[in-house]
């Protein structure tokens, strides 16, 4: 079975901790402080690839963990940065978080999307030193890496799909047309997983799948309809098969419950330009035939394509067939489909996994922009970079929080905490640490 779902838990390396060191060598007695800086986490990286079929591998697999970033070492020596852990996934795959953001639609080979940043490190004591503080013995703790739930969703990449209700024999127009070889048999529900075959047509070779037969109320997951719909999202035409040899009531009926499905799906998907091709013409008669093509034309007409009478078993009309195809193709540029949004600090690779290089440029943000509000029956502060000092601060080395203080105050901080309502004693919160205002 073609697996097509799955839930993973990524988390990027912790960044490493800074080096409290003081150089000590002979005839140098006072070499100040040389302790380095921690390296950061590693992220992860999903990446697109060919040579990975579907998302089976994580029925096994589930959490994924970057490397930890180096811890810096005294002499001035920093922490290696942690190597990134790279995710590889099949072409075509969908990144969502658990709020169903798309965070990267990844339809080349080779492209890239980062789904957690590695923690950043810390200072080392070298970085600490200022005119009164010539000797400083504290450093930062490494920042946690980012930690998620992550979907994947598998939707094959084809310029043709093939739709209609169970026994229609998309199968075996899939294995008339291309050299697929799918599963064929006078019975529903043949098919259960997607199959893909590639057509020349005229000047171009084009993909066809071969869906799943859908059935009424598909596009709300009966008999799995709507994860086998997600797999004709990408396509760029659609022939609907109908079996000519049900009569003209249940061939027009059928037709109707396969645009219905489609059209509650996705609206998008349902104008998408197609045909209606009508098999199994080798059990029916002429006058039988030009009942059923006269029950199916207006829908047909709707849909923007003739009505073409096919056997795939004979082989009859399949010519007619391509030439269809082939006209309706010709206005279309048939593209990968757009990618969708990637999260800042993607790198989107092209064909051969070439990438951007990430530019870093500085933060407008400072120590003073941050918020305070009542929190119960405390005052939370919120604000991305004094949240990252205290996250990063040694709070049980008393220089360290002397450090912290002097920064809250340079920033304004006890003033603005009293300005919203607080008084001497009350409870602050920064990040996950509490302090006392006094």
């Amino acid at each position: 079975m073609l697996s097509d779902h799955a839930s993973i838990n990524v988390r990027a390396g912790a960044g490493g901790a800074g080096a409290v060191s003081l150089r000590r060598e002979k005839h140098v007695p006072r070499g100040g402080p040389d302790g380095g800086n921690g390296g950061r986490g590693g992220d992860v990286v999903i990446a697109a690839t060919r040579q990975v079929r579907d998302l089976a591998f994580f029925r096994h697999k589930v959490h994924f963990k970057g490397e930890r970033g180096g811890h810096g070492m005294g002499q001035n020596r920093h922490g290696r940065n942690g190597a990134p852990l790279l995710i590889d996934v099949p072409v075509g795959t969908q990144i969502r978080d658990r709020d169903g953001e798309l965070l990267g639609d990844l339809t080349t080979e080779g492209q890239r999307v980062v789904v957690a940043a590695g923690g950043e490190g810390g200072r080392g004591n070298a970085c600490f030193v200022s005119s009164t503080r010539r000797v400083p013995r504290f450093a930062e703790k490494g920042l946690p890496g980012e930690e998620r739930w992550l979907d994947l969703q598998l939707k094959l990449l084809a310029d043709v799909g093939l739709v209609g209700l169970p026994n229609a024999g998309k199968s075996s127009l899939l294995a008339a047309l291309t050299r697929a070889h799918p599963k064929i048999a006078d019975y529903p529900f043949t098919t259960l997983e997607p199959n893909l075959g590639t057509m020349d047509l005229g000047e171009r070779v084009v993909v066809l799948a071969d869906i799943p037969g859908l059935v009424e109320g598909a596009s709300s997951g009966v008999g799995l309809g709507d994860r086998f719909l997600a797999h004709v999202e990408r396509t760029v035409l659609l022939v609907y098969l109908v079996d000519a040899s049900a009569g003209p009531d249940d061939a027009r009926d059928a037709l109707v419950t396969v645009r219905g499905e489609l059209r509650a799906f996705s609206a998008q998907l349902a104008a998408r330009p197609g045909l209606v091709a009508l098999n199994k013409t080798d059990l029916v008669d002429e006058d039988a035939l030009d009942d059923v093509l006269g029950a199916v034309g207006p829908v047909a007409a709707e849909i923007g394509g003739a009505a073409v009478a096919i056997s795939a078993v004979s082989g009859a009309g399949l010519n007619d067939l391509r030439r269809e195809l082939d006209r309706l193709f010709a206005p279309l540029a048939v593209v990968a489909p757009t990618s969708g949004a990637m999260r800042p600090g993607a790198v989107a690779g092209g064909a051969g996994g070439t990438s951007r290089p990430i530019v870093l440029r500085p933060s407008d943000e400072r120590v003073g922009d941050y918020t305070v509000e009542p929190e119960g029956e405390a005052w939370r502060v919120r604000g991305r970079v004094i949240e990252r000092l205290v996250a990063k601060a040694d709070l049980d080395n008393d220089e360290a929080v002397r450090y912290l203080q002097e920064v809250m105050e340079r920033a304004g901080l006890s003033d603005a905490i009293r300005r919203a309502g607080a008084a001497d004693g009350d409870a602050v919160l920064i990040g996950d640490a509490e302090f006392e205002l006094a």
